[in-house]
């Protein structure tokens, strides 16, 4: 009998999906928790595994456009055919082999996106529990066991580099909001001075969403520079015992959103949006920070950060890191946050204009640092800068109140221990 496998609803908005990459071939025998497909949609990718023994069949080519609930592929049920070698028996590969730190056990029953997000991010499958079937380690399971790296965590550590063939997980990592790729080639180069590409879902939902922005709201930038002389300072004095007691490095974000979060508290209109004639003004402070990945960049949210001090924040911002590179992300990651913070100095930005993310009424763009000769009491000295950029919707935001937000942030930056005694 064969079994229908369906693109399953990922959000009420959602209406389609894209078909990825097969990760099984139309005729394979697949076992239960195999990664078969992954899928797109305008919001997130997502991997769809097997829930039963059988030969595959694709039921759609890799790039066509599924409504939700269509059938994706069919698994004809049944014993594996002569001549197919049991995963048990089978030759160790690539996806597999123990690493060198001997984390991944062969003998413990897991699911093979599970394997590989242990491979990745090192952790010993022997010390998960597992909450599947018959106690096998799932995905999630995986991931709730990611312990937080002691590294450096600023907003570049959420990058996501280039994959190596055998990660297909970080392959299908989430996606939203602002940036993506587009999917391969639909025609053949002509003359091999062009490609000509089809827009992904997420393409085309970007590219309605920031043209939306850009029409239906009143985008202003204002600007200002901020001496990090003193956080690099204090990071520079408490590193050691930082980490020494919360396990992570104090890096530059939880800074920003601290000061940021100080900011919407004295100017609420920052933190307010338009709903049809009305002002909507937020009474929490659900920051959400622009990071890249491989796939584009995605805006996960750091809930509630008036209340969660500086080790939280950076912990909360490593968990985002190992979502990004596992593809972990889900859509309420993404979404709720209030105000966003972007950084395109990671990318040598000196400066910028952001756009807004509606509905929410302003973003604030970090910029590279760089040593700059300022004039301070009356002499010249060598300075770390930063240029800051406010972006705004003038229609609820005047111009005061966004230059007094944002000298509001340059004052909190420049001297920290102001937001530590909250004056």
């Amino acid at each position: 009998m064969a079994h229908q496998i369906k693109i399953p609803s990922v959000g009420e908005s959602i209406t389609s999906a894209t078909l990825g990459t097969w990760h099984k071939n139309d005729g394979e025998y697949v076992r239960v928790g195999e990664v078969i497909v992954t899928i797109e949609t305008d919001k997130i990718s997502t991997e769809l595994e097997s829930d039963r023994d059988g030969i595959l069949r694709h039921a759609a080519p890799s790039g066509s456009e599924l409504a939700i609930g269509a059938v994706v592929a069919t698994i004809e049920e049944g014993s594996a055919p002569a001549g197919s070698v049991e995963p048990a028996q089978a030759a160790p590969n690539a996806a597999q082999a123990v690493p060198a730190t001997g984390v991944v056990d062969d003998e413990v029953r897991a699911t093979p996106v599970a394997r590989r997000i242990a491979e990745g991010e090192g952790i010993d499958l022997a010390k998960v529990a597992g909450s599947g079937a018959g106690g096998k380690i799932t995905k999630a399971d995986v991931m709730g066991a990611v312990a937080p790296a002691t590294g450096e965590t600023p907003v570049s550590a959420l990058i996501v580099p280039t994959t190596a063939p055998s990660q297909a997980a970080t392959q299908a990592t989430t996606q939203a909001t602002t940036q993506a790729t587009t999917t391969a080639p639909t025609s053949t180069p002509s003359g091999g001075r062009t490609t000509r590409r089809k827009m992904s879902p997420l393409r085309r939902k970007i590219a309605t969403h920031l043209v939306n922005a850009q029409k239906e709201a009143a985008l202003l930038t204002t600007f200002n520079e901020c001496d990090m002389s003193a956080i690099l300072g204090l990071r520079k004095q408490v590193q050691d015992d930082f980490v020494a007691k919360h396990g992570v490095k104090l890096g530059f974000m939880s800074f920003f959103i601290k000061a940021v979060v100080d900011a919407l508290q004295t100017v609420p209109a920052l933190n307010a949006s338009l709903e049809g004639d009305e002002i909507v003004e937020n009474h929490f402070y659900d920051i959400g920070v622009a990071v890249g990945t491989e796939k584009g960049l995605i805006v996960p949210v750091v809930r509630g950060c008036e209340s969660k001090s500086f080790a939280q924040i950076e912990k909360d911002i490593i968990d985002y890191a190992g979502k990004a590179r596992s593809g972990g992300i889900s859509l309420s990651d993404l979404q709720g946050g209030v105000f966003t913070i972007t950084n395109g100095g990671i990318y040598g930005s000196l400066l910028s204009t952001p756009i807004l993310n509606p509905p929410q009424s302003g973003i604030l763009g970090m910029h590279s640092i760089q040593e700059r000769p300022m004039a301070v009491n009356g002499e010249v000295v060598i300075r770390p800068m930063m240029y800051l950029a406010l972006t705004y919707d003038h229609r609820i935001v005047d111009g005061k109140e966004a230059v007094t937000f944002l000298v509001r942030v340059k004052n909190c930056l420049e001297h920290p221990e102001r937001m530590l005694l909250g004056v």
